[in-house]
């Protein structure tokens, strides 16, 4: 096992950064893997999501990553999923407000959370229930391939707040915690979040996927 290179499917640095201090600390040293992601990688260009849900999604990455690198692949598709929206923006959650003209200076990640504050601004509190929901796929050069899922229910804010984490976590409200996703620490998100439950489904399976014949 010595040696032996993981790639994450994605040049995220939010997720790289979530991802690689788990993987880092549960996995690293018992199985002295090396975790790389696709900065490492800048032949490989935008991978097309095609599929209709997170867990195709998940797959499409992490199969297209572990055959052009030779490597196993981890790869994961997750989003926001609304109640009052039918489950929107679900699998579009990243290129949810590319219709949507960018105002000065604003980032991608701003410019999704201003489409639904705006598509929800008639909603009361009682229905603004959503959750994130977390696919995480692993695929070995010779075509075994490993799926894990995890979610985490909350509320959706009228306004953002807190500064930490990514996409969506400045309107996500966990009412267990009384804070929104941005409000938390990394150590403290990953305890809690869907990526997280689906990374710790992964870890406890993932020895048994490297070595299975």
């Amino acid at each position: 096992m010595k040696g032996q290179s993981l790639v994450l499917a994605t040049a995220n640095a939010g997720k790289v950064a979530e991802l690689s201090a788990p993987l880092a600390g549960a996995v690293l040293g018992k199985l002295r893997l090396k975790v790389l992601d696709l900065n490492a990688f800048p032949d490989i260009g935008d991978i097309e999501e095609n599929g209709s849900t997170f867990e195709e999604n998940a797959l499409v990455k992490a199969r297209y990553v572990a055959a052009k690198t030779g490597l196993v692949s981890l790869a994961d598709d997750s989003g926001l999923k609304v109640d009052a929206l039918n489950g929107a923006p679900g699998v579009y959650s990243a290129r949810y407000a590319d219709d949507v003209p960018p105002l000065p200076e604003e980032s991608r990640d701003a410019r999704n959370i201003r489409k639904l504050l705006k598509a929800m601004r008639a909603v009361p509190e009682s229905r603004r229930a959503c959750r994130f929901v977390c696919c995480m796929a692993a695929v070995r050069p010779d075509g075994r391939e490993m799926l894990t899922r995890g979610e985490w229910q909350g509320k959706l804010l009228e306004a953002p707040s807190g500064a930490n984490g990514f996409g969506y976590d400045p309107v996500f409200f966990d009412p267990a915690l009384g804070r929104s996703a941005a409000q938390l620490s990394r150590e403290e998100k990953n305890a809690v979040s869907h990526r997280g439950a689906a990374l710790r489904a992964f870890l406890e399976k993932f020895e048994d996927f490297l070595v299975a014949d």
